[in-house]
């Protein structure tokens, strides 16, 4: 009596050829990866600024977005994140000012995997029509750890905010001009 199904030859054969093809691939999802985390941090920047502005406009008070530390306090310029980077992947947060105090209204938290580099350690959106107070008002966010694949223009993102207020992010680096 014969009984139907595969060999164990059979079985191994399809294995290694999955094996391969999972080899293969892996390179392909851990790019997709990266690239969604700079996509998803440049988002989550984008719609930190637009609610700051929104907040400075509806309160009529100032709104600062500045980088936090773990115990949500705006760090100060020369101060680093306490992962030991001067970049904005420590997080940051949406403050505004009550009696002397800044009390966080929105908190980002860190991720050390992407840089988010800026010239700026804070922006301040102020009332009536939620203006930004500076210049050179841009971010730039790229994956921390690159390899020579990942060192293009494509795998960053640059958030540019205007004299307004109103903030856009735009496919590549950012170049010098706010």
């Amino acid at each position: 009596m014969k009984h139907g199904g595969f060999t164990l030859v059979e079985t191994m054969v399809v294995i290694v050829l999955l094996a391969i093809c999972a080899t293969l691939s892996m390179p392909v999802f851990t790019a997709w990866r990266v690239r969604d985390q700079v996509d998803a941090r440049a988002n989550a920047m984008l719609g930190t600024l637009a609610y700051a502005r929104n907040e400075a406009i509806r309160r009529k008070a100032r709104i600062t977005v500045c980088r936090v530390d773990t115990a949500r306090n705006c760090l100060a310029a020369a101060k680093a994140c306490p992962s030991g980077s001067a970049d904005w992947s420590c997080g940051w947060a949406v403050m505004i000012e009550r009696a002397g105090a800044y009390i966080p209204l929105r908190i980002q938290p860190a991720l050390d995997s992407i840089t988010v580099a800026s010239g700026l350690t804070a922006i301040t959106f102020s009332p009536p029509a939620g203006q930004t107070i500076g210049s050179l008002r841009n971010f730039e966010f790229a994956p921390r750890t690159t390899s020579a694949a990942q060192r293009g223009a494509s795998w960053r993102r640059c958030i540019r905010i205007a004299a307004g207020g109103r903030a856009r992010v735009s496919d590549g680096a950012c170049t010098g001009a706010s």
